[in-house]
């Protein structure tokens, strides 16, 4: 049975009339309230600068709840009383007073003597400060709990995250702000630390010992789709690599924490990042997508949104070395692009192949952790053929969640991050040192690509796998790829696309 949080919370969802409140914010808290995780005593406010009604903003967002059952349906209208709109400046007090005029009049009717309140900000960055001033002016809850959830990007690079978190601090205690990833919200994300540290079969092999090498890619099937504009100034780099892939990858290496309390858990994320070697800029590949090989889509640079002759990265593919006892000499390639052949996000972990003998060719095992979509871990093993061949093959042990775990609901990123921080657990946010190191980590780096030295995109073809030397570029970095007709594909699990 679901357990409800503190009654009476007061939730408010800033840039409330906004693609990200409409999309994912007001779908997760629907989504917590159908399932029992929110309670009905709950107050939701909606705030942006539009104009509109209560009903207007229920009819916007209402279309994007999940109902996959009559129930289910039912709790749509019941969620929408408990959602009100107030337009306002983001920039002027009156708007923020009239809201807390009526959070006050709503804790007061309801006999709240310590309020708890938590704010959204699902903003664009350059009004993150003018709203968190106005909030801790006008809207603070000084005799409760008051936290605030903060949306990627935190920063473009060092100087701005420095500069960003110089103006939030005063504001807002490191234990109130809740700066989210979505990405360690997803179910094979959060799953990592289980697999690695509750299974000895796995924990006593998980290091250079054993590990030959590690793959994290991100594959989108679409481009910019009129988003370049957007996309020019930030580059797959920004947007994917320092902040989602980076995550997954301090989870896969970290050590293990002493205990489950957020601050160990997030202190051992912090000695993997500073034990990170310096992105070796010569050891990358960049690119950008140009038009599908049938001229059915459009390149990168024709987005009328994007700035003439852009080289804005679409496609980037790095390794990174971890110079500590565990993992000294594996390498580690992230690789994330858009317009590709498929869109999936995984981990591959290839362990060293067994010694020669009387195996001369056997292919090495492979744990794939499989986070979207379609979630499953699955291992690679070498098996006989079976019946009366002599000969071996690959198969594996197959955790596909589709198939195991039907009868559980397994929550959207944001269902569960928002619902983290409704019970103050940070386990799952970014801690103001961690986004100092992975910035300092990553900008130089940008400095260089995007400095007059820095070299020019490969053109690849969207729908292609990206440049034409990421297959060598892996092999290099010590993936061997499995030959044809070595592996026993499940019927249910598509083939690999590399």
């Amino acid at each position: 049975m679901a357990t409800q949080f503190k009654e009476n919370t007061v939730i408010v969802v800033f840039g409330a009339s906004g693609d990200l409140a409409k999309k994912k914010t007001f779908p997760a808290l629907f989504g917590l309230y159908r399932e029992g995780y929110l309670s009905s005593s709950t107050k939701i406010y909606g705030y942006a600068r539009s104009q509109m009604t209560s009903e207007e903003l229920h009819d916007r967002i209402k279309g994007h709840f999940k109902t996959t059952t009559e129930e289910s349906k039912q709790k749509v209208e019941e969620f929408l009383k408990l959602v009100s709109y107030i337009s306002g400046p983001y920039d002027k007090a009156e708007g923020f007073k009239t809201l807390n005029e009526s959070i006050e009049a709503f804790e007061q009717e309801r006999g709240v003597k310590e309020p708890h309140r938590l704010f959204y900000l699902a903003l664009p960055p350059s009004v993150f400060i003018t709203v968190a001033k106005e909030l801790k002016e006008n809207v603070y809850a000084s005799n409760g709990i008051t936290r605030i959830i903060v949306e990627k990007p935190f920063g473009r690079d060092l100087e701005t995250a420095t500069e960003l978190q110089k103006q939030l601090s005063p504001l807002f205690t490191e234990e109130e702000i809740y700066r989210i990833d979505h990405y360690l919200g997803k179910e094979l994300v959060k799953n990592l630390f289980v697999l690695r540290f509750g299974n000895q079969i796995l924990n006593s092999s998980w290091n250079k010992e054993s590990i030959k090498s590690i793959q994290i890619s991100f594959k989108e099937p679409f481009g910019t789709e009129g988003r370049g504009g957007y996309f020019d100034d930030i580059g797959i780099i920004r947007d994917v690599m320092q902040n989602h892939l980076l995550q997954v990858l301090t989870l896969l290496t970290m050590d293990r924490p002493a205990s489950f309390d957020p601050e160990s858990i997030r202190d051992e994320k912090v000695k993997v990042l500073k034990a990170m070697a310096p992105i070796d800029k010569k050891d990358i590949i960049i690119g950008q997508y140009t038009k599908s090989l049938d001229g059915s889509k459009p390149a990168y640079v024709d987005d009328e949104t994007v700035k003439p002759g852009s080289k804005a990265v679409t496609f980037a593919a790095m390794t990174l070395h971890i110079e500590n006892e565990r993992w000294d000499g594996v390498p580690i390639v992230m690789r994330a692009g858009k317009a590709l052949n498929e869109g999936k996000v995984e981990v591959r972990i290839q362990y060293k192949q067994v010694a020669k003998g009387i195996f001369e060719d056997m292919p090495p095992n492979e744990l794939v952790i499989r986070i979207q979509p379609n979630e499953a871990v699955y291992i690679k093993l070498n098996a006989k053929t079976p019946g009366l061949a002599t000969t071996s093959q690959i198969s594996d042990l197959d955790l596909t969640y589709s198939k195991r775990y039907q009868q559980f609901w397994i929550p959207e990123a944001y269902e569960s991050l928002i619902k983290n921080a409704l019970e103050g657990d940070h386990s799952n946010f970014v801690r103001d040192d961690e986004l100092d190191v992975s910035w300092k980590l990553f900008t130089p780096f940008l400095n260089y690509l995007e400095s007059p030295e820095g070299p020019s995109p490969e053109l690849y073809p969207y729908g292609s796998r990206g440049p034409e030397e990421l297959k060598q570029y892996l092999a290099d970095h010590g993936y061997i790829f499995t030959g044809p007709g070595k592996y026993q594909w499940p019927v249910t699990r598509p083939q690999e696309n590399l």
